[in-house]
């Protein structure tokens, strides 16, 4: 199958981070089946064994860089996710997000997820800059992109950002209507390309199952 969409990333990146990107194309809009409902329930039983205390510390030393400090309101999604698990308030949006936080939930690898309409097909993975920022929830917040690892859009020849592995952008975030997604899983480059491909091949496997994709598939690194 052609490679319908580009991904690249920066050197620096790629020290620490190999980059699971998936794709689906042609979703069907609507509700997550009860399939993800139970998927969810098994990870909840497993608890805080749920995912090995490597996997967090690696998550969480891939995301040292510079100023930028994994804890507190910095923390990757993926440790939100859990805590919410437990909690019993899981966060249910739609189906590709919920395969997204379902496969970050399992995994402990902190994943964004893209409308293709809203951010078009090109990306490129790179630290975030001094100044750098986007909203990220419909109140008006901002998250400070300074060196977090941030995917970015094509936008002519700049390189916009539209997502990371804390919040996502508003602006290119799923829809009621969306048919198209791109997403990544940020795994730590010290967890080997068996545990992203993993991932990324399940990823891939529910967003077909659930979402109704007639089209997928992912690739690790760059795709050119």
């Amino acid at each position: 199958m052609t490679m319908p969409y580009s991904f690249s990333d920066d050197e620096a990146t790629r020290a620490k981070i190999l980059p699971a990107w998936i794709w689906a194309e042609g979703l069907v809009p609507g509700s997550a089946p009860n399939a993800l409902q139970d998927e969810l329930e098994r990870a909840v039983a497993c608890g805080e064994e749920l995912v090995p205390a490597r996997v967090r510390d690696e998550v969480r030393a891939m995301l040292r860089h510079g100023k930028y400090k994994p804890s507190g309101r910095g923390k990757p999604a993926s440790e939100f996710l859990l805590r919410a698990a437990l909690s019993g308030e899981f966060p249910r949006k739609n189906a590709p997000v919920d395969v997204n936080n379902i496969v970050s939930l399992v995994s402990g690898l902190p994943g964004s997820i893209f409308d293709v309409a809203l951010s078009g097909p090109r990306f490129h993975l790179r630290y975030g800059e001094p100044g750098e920022s986007y909203v990220f929830n419909p109140s008006g917040q901002s998250i400070d992109l300074e060196d977090l690892p941030v995917v970015c859009r094509g936008v002519g020849e700049a390189w916009v950002p539209c997502g990371n592995p804390v919040k996502d952008a508003m602006e290119t975030k799923i829809r009621d209507v969306t048919t198209d997604v791109a997403a990544i899983l940020y795994v730590p480059r010290a967890l080997g390309g068996a545990a992203a491909e993993r991932w990324a091949a399940r990823y891939a496997e529910l967003l077909e199952a659930c979402c109704g994709a007639m089209r997928v598939g992912f690739v690790l690194g760059p795709s050119d």
